[in-house]
């Protein structure tokens, strides 16, 4: 064998055996390598909305306002425009401000559709995580100290926030746990990593939760008290909770609440956050991988092979499953939330002329009322590598004209999809000129 093709034979060997990891799905324990040639995380430049509210701080266009006991919160949360109903409380040691938090002194959560913020009371910074949309999330801190607003990024938050539970991309992710009294996470009797598809039963250990949901009942507000149990919580006053005063000072917070919409929407918008930045990192590669071994074999760089094709629809293919609520889990029993975040959140995105949302709300037998993903609309979504976002949307026009060949979409109604079409259609931009062009009767597939 002649040395050139000795090297390109060990180029595709290596580069196939990537391929491969990327076929076997998304959800297993595949890290992916932060300094890949094409993603460079540490290094390449983000464009993400902490990096833009610094620009506009530099310019003089905003100014944070320090306050007593709150720090710069009330401030960031107004520049980033986050609403204050979006407020979910977490009492485990889960941060590196663990020391400072506990069921008396929780963590409060605040987030919109693209960054969270996190205020530990007493804590030396704000906890920040905003989602680029090339690069996945990036963590800063802002410092909670008068008249030194510093904002600075902050990767080793990596080491929770880059694993299997992210997907194996830098992300987000909520967890439920079991906690002792002091809200120590007992790590040993087992986690879950929380999204639409984790049973209602096994959601919210570790959290406070305030809202109502019938005889349903899940793992929030409650600790394991008996140490010869470790494996059993306290559960009694923990279920259908409207008030958090008996667990510790509500008033020392922003709201009184942890909203379990805002729960159910944030766990919705975590994974699929994760979703969205694994797929464009599979696909960056995958079409990085395809030009080398073009590029070693003579053949014109822009070639796609099976191989790389089948990498970059299977890993599409599990986006969509999760966007259009696949294997969501039923609710069994209305639920309702405290706080309004429910309605506030429903305001904040497009309607069509029928006045309907993606961010409407269901919360009686599933989590929206049209189940396709809001976060379709999303900066991230659109920039995904072509090669991904054209083939998601063209699955996705399929499933809504009545293609199931994938057993996956069998729940989808002719009328859950006739109205996501319709609202897709007039109010997603971007989409390509084929989408419309085509007739919109929906078949029953």
């Amino acid at each position: 064998m002649s040395l050139r093709k000795s090297t390109v034979s060990k180029i595709i060997f290596a580069l196939a055996s990537g391929a491969v990891i990327g076929i076997a799905g998304l959800s297993g324990s595949y890290v992916v390598p932060l300094d890949n040639e094409v993603i460079q995380y540490a290094t390449r430049p983000v464009d993400d909305p902490i990096t833009r509210l610094k620009k506009r701080i530099a310019s003089g266009d905003v100014k944070l306002t320090y306050e007593d006991g709150m720090g710069y919160l009330r401030s960031v949360l107004k520049a980033l425009d986050i609403p204050v109903e979006s407020q979910v409380m977490v009492f485990t040691k889960t941060s590196f401000q663990a020391p400072r938090i506990n069921p008396r002194m929780p963590r409060a959560l605040y987030f919109n559709d693209q960054v969270s913020v996190g205020f530990v009371r007493g804590g030396d910074v704000l906890e920040i995580a905003s989602h680029d949309p090339k690069q996945g999330v990036i963590f800063y801190t802002i410092d909670q100290e008068p008249n030194r607003a510093k904002i600075e990024r902050n990767d080793t938050c990596l080491q929770c926030h880059h694993s299997g539970g992210t997907l194996g991309v830098p992300g987000l992710f909520v967890s439920s746990v079991y906690p002792d009294s002091s809200g120590m996470p007992l790590f040993q009797n087992g986690t879950f990593v929380v999204n639409q598809n984790r049973a209602f039963a096994e959601r919210w250990g570790g959290w406070y939760v305030t809202g109502t949901h019938g005889k349903q009942t899940h793992r929030g507000n409650a600790v394991v008290r008996d140490k010869s149990r470790p494996d059993q919580l306290e559960t009694e006053g923990t279920q259908n909770r409207t008030d958090l005063t008996r667990f510790f000072d509500t008033g020392a917070y922003l709201s009184s609440h942890s909203d379990i919409a805002a729960l159910m929407v944030l766990e919705h918008q975590t994974h699929m956050t994760n979703l969205i930045t694994r797929v464009g990192f599979e696909a960056r590669m995958a079409v990085h991988s395809s030009q080398v071994i073009n590029k070693a074999l003579g053949e014109p760089v822009d070639k796609l092979s099976e191989s790389t094709v089948r990498r970059i629809n299977n890993a599409s293919e599990e986006l969509l499953e999760y966007l259009l609520f696949a294997e969501e889990a039923s609710i069994t029993e209305p639920i309702r939330g405290t706080s309004g975040f429910a309605e506030v959140f429903a305001k904040a995105g497009p309607r069509n002329k029928n006045g309907r949302s993606l961010r409407d709300l269901d919360m009686t037998s599933r989590l929206f009322r049209y189940p396709c993903s809001y976060m379709i609309y999303s900066e991230a979504f659109d920039s995904m590598p072509t090669e991904a976002r054209e083939r998601i949307l063209r699955r996705l026009w399929e499933v809504l004209h009545g293609d199931n060949k994938n057993p996956a979409f069998k729940r989808l109604t002719p009328k859950d999809r006739q109205a996501i079409l319709e609202i897709l259609t007039e109010t997603k931009d971007n989409l390509p000129a084929w989408w419309t062009a085509k007739p919109q009767s929906i078949t029953t597939g």
